[in-house]
Formats: structure tokens, C-alpha cells, sequence
């Protein structure tokens, strides 16, 4: 990183902080009298929520730098290989069984069946010591679709628990606590670190598997362990968020077009990137429909399935001519 990256990401970080103390301080009950429940309200719900915040923007900003990278697709996101609907199953299960009552039940399940789910898929997709990336996503898509299916179904048999499963699978931050963002915190801030250190591989990963290997960087190695290191993450973050969709798609994609293809400067910006983003749909969840919450995830979607619609528009245009 240059000298100018440092000042761009220490604004970036005044801006995080603005966005933190707002999204602490202003919300559909008003904190501003400091009584005994308004500090109840800000250091057991607020606090935990915006740390949840920035710890799960900046993580799958991160993770969908990865996998851009390893698949050579900037449409690429973190969740393409299942995790989320992985963990939308145990979830689901956790809750219909009663584990909602216990502290880390849905959490601990969702994270097993997001692990899972993916590690499925990944022995799909692998054909003797390689693993082929269009075999890894046709079985990611199919496994979205099965799992999908039965969520479906288990809506359906209960419906009494039915709104549950369905705010869980837009993605809330309204539960979450100070243990879920201890762990979230560990899972991601080693993660990150790592896919930090394998910035400049997965600049060479983007050359092509040939000239990758000619480089001296072993391909397949290299690339499982990123996914199960971006899974491991990722999984962390969904376990206790839900799904929160898009994060991982649009943030690397906007950073990209603004400072370049070099991962070793994406990845910095990407984690500012994504807090900002995160915090930001935080307050409009809050704030949009209040008292009512509305789910992130709509949020988010609200956001990035356009700029998607956009990005696939443009890559016509480019095919076409």
C-alpha cells in the first residue's frame, strides 16, 4: 500500500466510527437521557449489534475478495458454495427442536450445517487430487436449490415457528450478543489475516491456472485451503447474523473499480468497505419502518441486487460487441 491508501482507509475509518456512534445513539427508542435503560439499551443491545456490524462487513467483503479471485469472477460471493443455505438448515432444525431457548443453540448448529453443507460440495467438485471450479459451482447451485426445498418444507410442517425461520433467513442483528461477537471476532480476524498474507497469490491465481503453476504457486492447494478458510469465516458471520446477502458481492466489486485489481489493496479497503456498508443498512433497517425492525438482509438486497442486475448488463454489452 502507498502512502495515499493509508490517509483513504484512516478517512475511511473516521467514517466507520461516525456510522458506529450514530447507529449506537439513534434508533426507534431515544437513549439521549442516559436513565438505567438506556444504558441497558446501549451496552447490551446497541454495542453488541454495531460490533456484529463491522465484524460481519468487513468478513464477507473479505471473503468475497477471495472468492472473485479464485474463481476469476468478480460476480463471485460468499455465498455461492452453500454456507448460507447450509446454515439456514441447521437454523431452521435448531429452531423447530427448541434449541432457540438455548444459549448458542442456533448458532452452534447453523455453523456444523454450514460446514457441512460445504464440505459436501467441495467433495463433489473433486476429481482425484484437482477440484474443478465449474463442477464446484454447478454443485453449489444444486445444493441451494435442494437445501432451499427442504427449508421450504419444514416451513410448512410448522407453521408455528414458520416467522422465525423466515426473519432468521433475511439476516437480524436484533439477537446477537457479546459471546457471538467474541467468536465471530476470533474466526474473522485470523481469517482475515491469512487471506491477507495470500493477497499476492490470489493476484496470480487471477492470471490462469498455467501461468499460476509456472509462477510457483501450487493451484489446488493454494485455493482449497482459501475456501475453507473463507468458509470457516463466513460460516461464523451467517451462524449468528443469518443471511446477510450481497455484502461480499458488491463491496469487493466497488472497491475494485476504484483502486484496481491488486488484492493487496482491495482487502484493506474491502474491510472499511464493508463495515460501511453493513452500518449503514443497520440504521435504515432500524429506522425505515419504526418501531418495526425490518431484516438486514432486505436492506442489503434492497441494494445490491440491482447493482448486480447492473453488473450482468454490463457484461453483456462487452460480450456483445
Amino acid at each position: 500500500m502507498k502512502a495515499k491508501d493509508y490517509l483513504y482507509c484512516t478517512a475511511l475509518a473516521a467514517i466507520v466510527v461516525l456510522l458506529a456512534l450514530a447507529a449506537a445513539f439513534f434508533g426507534s427508542v431515544d437513549i439521549s437521557h442516559m436513565t438505567d435503560s438506556d444504558k441497558y439499551i446501549l451496552y447490551n443491545i446497541r454495542i453488541p449489534r454495531v460490533l456484529m456490524c463491522m465484524i460481519a462487513g468487513s468478513t464477507l467483503a473479505v471473503c468475497g475478495c477471495a472468492y472473485q479471485a479464485i474463481f476469476r469472477n468478480p460476480l463471485s460471493d460468499p455465498y455461492i458454495l452453500g454456507v448460507s443455505s447450509g446454515a439456514s438448515l441447521g437454523a431452521s432444525l435448531a429452531i423447530v427442536f427448541g434449541l432457540d431457548m438455548i444459549v448458542l443453540g442456533v448458532t452452534f448448529i447453523a455453523f456444523v450445517t454450514a460446514l457441512l453443507t460445504v464440505f459436501i460440495i467441495m467433495k463433489l467438485a473433486q476429481a482425484g487430487n484437482r477440484m474443478h471450479t465449474t463442477t464446484l459451482l454447478l454443485a453449489g447451485i444444486s445444493m441451494n436449490f435442494l437445501i432451499s426445498a427442504v427449508i421450504s418444507i419444514i416451513m410448512f410442517v410448522d407453521q408455528e415457528d414458520m416467522h422465525k425461520i423466515y426473519f432468521w433467513t433475511m439476516g437480524s442483528l436484533g439477537g446477537v450478543k457479546y459471546s457471538d461477537v467474541l467468536i465471530t471476532f476470533c474466526f474473522s480476524l485470523a481469517g482475515i489475516s491469512i487471506i491477507r498474507i495470500y493477497a499476492k497469490r490470489l493476484n496470480i491465481l487471477l492470471l490462469g491456472d498455467l501461468q499460476a503453476s509456472s509462477l510457483g504457486i501450487d493451484v489446488e492447494r493454494t485455493k482449497k485451503f482459501i475456501l475453507i478458510v473463507s468458509t470457516l469465516m463466513t460460516a461464523a458471520v451467517v451462524s449468528c447474523t443469518g443471511v446477510i446477502g450481497f455484502v461480499g458481492l458488491v463491496v469487493p466489486h466497488i472497491v475494485r473499480l476504484l483502486v484496481g485489481g491488486d488484492n493487496r489493496r482491495i482487502i484493506p479497503y474491502s474491510i472499511f468497505g464493508g463495515m460501511i456498508f453493513m452500518l449503514a443498512a443497520d440504521i435504515a433497517a432500524r429506522n425505515a419502518a419504526a418501531p418495526a425492525e425490518l431484516p438486514i438482509g432486505s436492506i442489503t438486497s434492497l441494494v445490491g441486487a440491482p447493482f448486480f442486475i447492473y453488473l450482468l448488463y454490463n457484461a453483456k454489452k462487452k460480450l456483445h460487441f
